[in-house]
């Protein structure tokens, strides 16, 4: 399913480069959404970023407006961390725009009144409390790649191996 990715006002170049790695891995667009506080050649975002540049296919548009012309209406799905509805229920389809808020996982007002049917939940690593962005979108592309049948799936991150918290006691 050909997706794309849409981050809205990013302002930290390491998680941006993270973002823009996993999305040239996976052969996703990636639409930055300005006006963005660094330029494309900022260190911390090249040393985060994927290894070849050339191999993302990547957009910068200078603010709202501009994103808005450039992609339909009907492609867009939003993304929020405090969205009521699951990630699960989004209606994903080939070509969607899975647009996420800023860093701190929020969305713009303007986007919460104009379109509400169309707002679904972030998803989070477990046992994450703050909001990780290439993270969570990682989780996005994942849920959205496995369809609506397997979407529940894709969600519970199962464990590789033992797990163990804490230090644990010995026996004796």
């Amino acid at each position: 399913m050909a997706l794309h990715l849409a981050l809205l006002e990013p302002t930290t170049p390491t998680n941006v480069g993270a973002l823009a790695r996993h999305c040239a891995d996976v052969d996703t667009p990636l639409h930055l959404v300005g006006p963005l506080p660094f330029p494309d050649d900022d260190a911390k975002f090249v040393a985060a970023g994927p290894k070849r540049l050339d191999s993302l296919d990547w957009w910068v548009h200078a603010g709202w407006r501009d994103f808005r012309e450039a992609m339909s209406r009907e492609r867009c799905i939003y993304f929020a961390v405090d969205a009521e509805r699951e990630t699960a229920e989004a209606p994903f389809r080939p070509n969607s725009v899975l647009v996420i808020g800023n860093e701190d996982g929020g969305l713009p007002d303007r986007i919460r009144e104009k379109y509400p049917h169309r707002i679904f939940r972030l998803p989070m690593p477990p046992r994450k409390r703050k909001v990780d962005v290439a993270e969570s979108a990682k989780l996005l592309l994942e849920i959205a790649a496995a369809g609506p049948r397997d979407a529940r799936d894709a969600m519970v991150v199962k464990p590789t191996g033992p797990m163990r918290y804490g230090r644990g006691r010995r026996r004796r």
